[in-house]
């Protein structure tokens, strides 16, 4: 899945900071412990996890998932493409409380046999929005 990021907002300035671990686990040059992740970036990886994980992935959390994977092995049309959409909404909506989602679009690829994703949400006490673009494909 590759994503491409756009900010409105330069400077985060926020009461609380959210830190995640970064998973691809590459050792910071410095300091050669593994990064971090902070504030709008934590998130935004947080929510792409979100929507890439099934239901049964994780250990302990079964119900966390998005089902999005049974979508993608459908015919690519504007009908699968509402039905990803109402997906990933409802995955974030469940499980990450920390974004307010404003808007989203699946547009499908018939011809790339995927869907082009623009997601458009809120980071909850901050007033600008954030845009993440990516293509969702099957695997196999």
């Amino acid at each position: 899945m590759s994503t491409t990021i756009t900010s409105n907002n330069p400077s985060i300035v926020s009461e609380r900071s959210y830190k995640d671990l970064d998973l691809n686990f590459t050792p910071h040059p410095v300091k050669k412990d593994v990064n971090k992740h902070v504030n709008e970036r934590a998130i935004i990886n947080s929510v792409k996890n979100l929507v890439s994980t099934n239901f049964y992935e994780r250990p302990f959390r079964p119900e966390i998932g998005s089902g999005i994977r049974q979508i993608l092995f459908e015919l690519v049309d504007s009908i699968s493409g509402a039905a990803l959409e109402r997906q990933i909404v409802e995955v974030i909506q469940n499980f990450e409380p920390r974004v307010e989602v404003d808007s989203i679009t699946a547009s499908p690829a018939p011809d790339d046999n995927g869907y082009y994703v623009t997601m458009q949400f809120f980071i909850i006490n901050l007033p600008n929005p954030i845009t993440i673009n990516f293509f969702l494909e099957r695997i196999r």
